[in-house]
């Protein structure tokens, strides 16, 4: 019978989401071979799972920081694959945490062999957190916001930054959270589709962003050098916006957006920078997987006809960073990445950008699995939004330390 085997989390099963960890595995025979499993339930009871075939060194070891996955939910040296694979059994469910203040618990278990998983040989429990150690969550209904606001511990000043999500609207924390864990006060936005905010509204006005700028720097423990914006999709069109109009912003990211105001028209002081002409028309529904192509909805953006909707970002002194997967099936972020970046740069301005190729739209922090389709809460369709798993896990990896560094450096 021998030792016991025994799985750990090294250095600790406790920690935040966004941490990588070392899984291992000891008390095995030489060279035996078995599979690994991780399972995650979410807030609505979702299960996800994913699994990996492995052989035991010579000394009855395992470490997936060095020992190759031979199958299973992926191949080869993939220390994190665990996490970054996990898979619902429903089709079209994306993995996102609703609620902060609880952990996502997820279970490692050792099974003999590469196949049945009949006999269980050890297992552990992973708690990956969303709010490190002291940081404070302070809900915000201020005038007319609707927000959350996130504290590191300690006095400060920290940088401040505005974190906001796309199109199918609701008051998304789980980003902002991890950011304020890691040192940045941070106010998790709603603009749409959240308690009495319509879930398509008729029009966004600028006011409404610039009061969250302003409570945001009126926050005793920001610093007042300026504030940052973070914006994924259409909540990466208002973070430009908001660089552009309002004051005080100095570092803006745009993850798989654009350089033109999308779908709904922003009116400002005395303005209104019009939607980007779109055709719904021109959506294509895939009968078998019964997913929706937006892809072609947009006239094409070089058409001068369009261009009264172009965000004139270079009359902003901030900072950009824009972020975009070569493999977004949801809308040519990319294409329109290029252009904001080229006209950007025509007027002599820094701006940094990166395209991941295997990346899909949804380019969320580290070790969230892929979501490659899942149902848009407003349209109430099924929406694809494209990637591939390696690639996808690698961009955000890469694209959380570059969004953290930006904004340390800028902010």
């Amino acid at each position: 019978a021998g030792m016991a085997v025994q799985v750990t989390v090294v250095p600790s099963p406790r920690c935040l989401f966004d941490d990588p960890v070392q899984i291992r595995v000891a008390g095995l025979l030489p060279q035996q071979a078995v599979t690994l499993r991780a399972s995650l339930v979410d807030e609505s009871g979702e299960l996800f799972q994913a699994h990996a075939c492995y052989r035991a060194g010579s000394s009855g070891e395992l470490d997936l920081s060095c020992s190759p996955a031979l199958g299973g939910s992926y191949s080869g040296v993939e220390p994190m694959g665990l996490l970054w694979s996990l898979q619902s059994k429903a089709p079209y469910k994306r993995l996102a945490k609703r609620n902060v203040l609880t952990p996502f618990c997820v279970d490692f278990e050792v099974y003999e062999g590469h196949g049945d998983m009949s006999r269980l040989l050890g297992k552990c429990t992973n708690e990956r957190w969303f709010l490190g150690e002291g940081v404070k969550r302070i809900s915000v209904r201020e005038g007319r916001l609707k927000a959350t606001l996130f504290l590191p511990p300690g006095p400060g000043p920290f940088p401040g930054i505005i974190d906001l999500y796309g199109s199918g609207g609701g008051l998304v924390e789980y980003r902002a959270s991890l950011l304020a864990s890691r040192g940045f006060v941070t106010l998790a936005l709603a603009y749409m589709a959240f308690e009495d905010l319509p879930a398509m509204p008729e029009i966004l006005e600028l006011g409404y962003f610039e009061e969250a700028v302003n409570f945001l720097r009126q926050q005793q423990q920001v610093k007042d050098t300026g504030i940052g914006v973070l914006g994924l999709s259409k909540g990466a069109d208002l973070a430009l916006s908001m660089a552009t109009f309002l004051p005080g912003i100095k570092a803006a990211v745009s993850i798989s957006g654009s350089g033109f105001n999308s779908f709904i028209p922003l009116r400002g002081d005395g303005f209104t920078v019009p939607p980007h002409p779109y055709d719904l028309g021109r959506m294509k529904t895939n009968d078998e997987s019964v997913l929706v192509d937006f892809s072609d909805v947009l006239d094409d953006h070089r058409d001068p006809a369009t261009w009264e909707c172009r965000i004139p970002m270079e009359r902003s002194s901030a900072k950009f960073l824009f972020l975009s997967g070569l493999d977004d099936a949801n809308w040519k972020s990319d294409l329109y990445c290029q252009d904001a970046v080229q006209r950007l740069q025509q007027y002599g301005r820094e701006v940094e950008f990166c395209s991941y190729s295997g990346a899909g739209h949804l380019l969320e922090p580290p070790y969230l699995p892929l979501c490659q389709a899942s149902i848009h809460k407003v349209l109430g369709v099924f929406v694809h939004w494209g990637g591939q798993w390696r690639e996808h896990a690698k961009a955000q990896e890469d694209a959380w330390h570059r969004i953290q560094a930006f904004f340390w450096q800028h902010l």
